[in-house]
Order: structure tokens, then sequence, then C-alpha cells
């Protein structure tokens, strides 16, 4: 892809820090998994990542971002039209738009006010862009979302680096004057969001590990071992990373599978290793109502305490439009245990509809969009909502990337990171500068790693 640049609008200085001008330029890479993974009801095979390139001037000085993002278009455009390559090819498109509208419009100050600038216009691309080849759906938000959300990083990386000091470090009312009134409703006017962003990362946080559908839990699920050396069973992972909690993926609509899955997973934990360990239960949308969800965990307290007890939160049961009608509340499954959106959380409304209709918290992931992270993390710090980040299998940087957001925003348990167990082909030339987050020690992911300039993970080594 070409690099685009743009220096047509005079700079209006609010800060030394502000961005004067910028240039983008995006490439693509693609990795095949080692194993497929499922996950609601969809089997993903490959990842083509988008990685965005910027270089910025400041009145601090110049400095080169990179914001980098899988492609996850069988998770963000489910359609029953389109298959998968055609809708990346189209994201991808769209990716290269949206880029071009950053450029083409005043994209002067702070990256959190240029990226806030851009959200009405890329929606609009999108729809310019699906009349254009003659799409018989939207582009969903989801995947306009994901479309932009490697520039969004690219563009705070950047201006962390100009400056010589941590993204995370420029939010305060010095170098972003706007309160997140300004960026939200007036709900939130006199807030910021240094009141509710760490400007340094964590210590360190436990690693969420993913426990896909298709993969085995002990030697006699193997069915064609792959042979390259990493594990090829949960036992084998619980062995080598010292894991301490379990993502596991549900079917959602077969009752006696999804409680046998977590009493299996459960019983292969506890054999492996003593103490406490953490579940969460991710249903992908294939619930069709709370019942399916109260039902489940019913049966687990029947047959699997221990395994029920271990559940720390659940994440999406239902489908993830939440303004359907007849759509299903989770009222009483909350009072159980925490119940989460994630395919549903688009911005501001989507999250106040999904505390209308009682879920207790948010997912929230990097593949959004690093502006809209903060400000929904901010929103869910504000309100004492449950609090997870996860990924989007991320390898390479937008692995680092999603740790850096889970590590300075308080309250958030755990990291999780898939991309090792699928695509760890992606995660090689970061392997010799940040070898503690793809070779996971006692289960925890060394967050204090990322502290440097930027979002903390530097530049990209292939260059």
């Amino acid at each position: 892809m070409m690099p685009l640049s743009s220096s047509r609008f005079p700079f209006r200085q609010t800060a030394m820090t502000a961005i004067e001008r910028f240039s983008l330029q995006l490439r693509t890479e693609t990795y095949r998994y080692r194993t497929p993974m499922k996950f609601g009801g969809r089997i993903v095979e490959d990842v083509t990542v988008l990685s965005v390139d910027c270089d910025a001037e400041t009145g601090a000085g110049r400095g080169r971002g990179l914001g980098s993002m899988t492609m996850g278009v069988a998770w963000a455009w489910p359609s029953a039209t389109l298959d998968d390559p055609t809708k990346l090819e189209l994201v991808l498109e769209l990716s290269q738009r949206i880029a071009q509208g950053y450029l083409d419009n005043d994209q002067t100050g702070h990256p959190m006010d240029l990226c806030h600038r851009m959200a009405g216009s890329q929606l609009t691309i999108a729809a310019e862009l699906a009349a254009e080849k003659g799409l018989a759906e939207p582009i969903p938000e989801l995947a306009v979302l994901l479309a932009a959300s490697p520039i969004d990083a690219a563009l705070f990386d950047a201006h962390g680096k100009a400056a010589g000091v941590s993204s995370y470090a420029l939010l305060g009312r010095d170098h972003l004057p706007n309160d997140l009134g300004h960026y939200l409703d007036a709900e939130f006017s006199g807030l910021h969001l240094s009141d509710f962003i760490s400007s340094t990362p964590c210590d360190s946080l436990p690693l969420y590990h993913l426990v896909g559908a298709l993969d085995p839990l002990t030697d006699a699920d193997i069915e064609t071992p792959v042979g390259d050396g990493l594990p090829e069973t949960l036992g084998q992972w619980i062995d080598r990373n010292g894991l301490t909690h379990l993502k596991i993926k549900l079917d959602g609509a077969n009752l006696d599978w999804d409680a046998q899955r977590v009493a299996r997973i459960d019983a292969v934990a506890s054999q492996r290793r003593d103490g406490d360990w953490s579940y969460s239960l991710d249903f992908n949308e294939r619930c069709e109502d709370e019942d399916y969800v109260l039902q489940l965990l019913d049966r687990l307290q029947r047959d699997a305490a221990q395994g029920l007890q271990r559940v720390q939160y659940i994440e999406q049961p239902t489908h993830r439009d939440l303004e359907r009608p007849g759509q299903a509340t989770m009222h009483r499954a909350a009072e159980r245990r925490p119940v989460v959106i994630d395919e549903s959380l688009v911005g501001l409304k989507s999250l106040r509809t999904a505390v209308e209709q009682g879920y207790s918290g948010i997912a929230l992931k990097a593949c959004k969009g690093h502006s809209e992270a903060l400000l929904l993390g901010a929103v869910a710090r504000h309100k004492k909502l449950y609090l997870c980040v996860q990924d989007l299998t991320c390898v390479g940087a937008s692995l680092l990337h999603s740790a850096s957001l889970a590590a300075h925003i308080p309250g958030v348990a755990a990291v999780e990171s898939n991309g090792r167990q699928y695509s760890p082909d992606g995660n090689r030339r970061w392997m010799q500068r940040f070898p503690d987050f793809f070779e996971i020690q006692g289960g925890r992911i060394p967050t204090a790693q990322l502290a440097g300039p930027g979002l903390g993970y530097g530049d990209d080594p292939i260059h």
C-alpha cells in the first residue's frame, strides 16, 4: 500500500505535544494458524495483520508510531452472504479510505481529538464503500472500528514517541484539556481521562489462556498431532506456562456438551496444578436466551461445583444486537456471575443499553480502537462496572498494545493472549525484545516492560 501524507492545514497550537502533521503507511501480512480455532460456530485457520506506520511532527519533536491489529472479520462481520476473503478485502479497503480521510481533514492536535473528529466520518466512508460495491448489507459498525483501529493506535504511539514519554502520560489536563463530556456527553462533564487511566503500567497481570472448542484437553483428544514442538493439549500448556486463568469457548446451544466441557477442563486444570483457578465462559452470542445460561450454571452446580466456583465472569451469551425485538436480558444471570458484553460494545449508547438490560460490565478490545477503549474504560470505572480486556488472537505488536491497555486501566484482572497458541509465527520478530510476553512464565505477563515512549513497545523490528 502507498504512503499517505498531508500538510494541507495550518497547525493550531493547543499544547507543545500536539501533532502538527503526519503521514501514514499501511501494510499487511498473513499467517496460517498452527491449529484451527473454533468459536461461535465458526472455524478460523489464518490471520491477516494490518500494520500502520505513522510519522508525526509535534512541537516537542518527531516520532514514528506503529499500530497493528489482526483483521478478525469472522468475528467483526458475521454474514450469510459474504465469505471471509471478500469481507477482508473490503475491510482493508475501508482502512485505506479511513486513513486518507484522516489526512484530507484538519487533523492537528491530540490523538484523542483526531480520532474523535473522525468517528462520524468513518461510518460515512463505510456507507459509501458499501454503496459503491453494491453490497446487499451495510458494513457493521464493529467492522468499521476494526478497520480504523491500527490507525488510531499508530497516532497515539507516534504522539508519545515524539514527546519521548508514554502516551498514557499525555492524557492529563496539560496535554488534553477537553474533558470526557466533550467526547461523550454532559453526564461526564468535569471528568478527565487521567482521572481513570494510569500514566504507568502495573507490574504484571495474569494471562487468560484460551481453550477453543476444538482444542484437545488430553492426549486422548489428539486426532492428528501438529508435531511442531509446542503444546498440543491443555495440560501441556498449563505445564509450559504455569497457567492460572482459562477462557473457555462454549457452544451455547448444546447444554450437555457445554457442561461436560467445563467439567473436563476443570478436571485437567486440577490435576496439573493445585491452588486457585479462574475461568471465563465465552458463548460468542450463541445462547438463545438467559435461561440457557441459568440452566448451565445449575448443571455445573450439580455436576462440577468446583468448576462453577472458579468461574470469574461470563461473556456475551446472546445476540450482539441489543435492540432487536425480544432481545434477552441478563438480570438473573448477573446475580450469580458478572456478565459482560463484547460484540455488542460499539460505543456509549450500547454500554448504557447493556446496563439497562442487566449486564454487569464490558470487555474492552484494542481492535475497537485505542481512543474508544480509553473512553469506555473510563466510563466503566466511573460507573463501577465489571471490566476486562480481551484480544482478537492478537500477535506481535497488536498483543503488546492490548496488554498495555490492560496494564494502564486499574481494575482489569488479567490479559487475554491466544496468538501464541494459534499463530506463533506472527510473534517471532518480537520474541527477542519481549520473550516473556510470548513464552509465558508463571502464568503472568510482565506488563511493567511496556513503560517506554508511545504505547510502550517500541519500533517494529521489521524496520
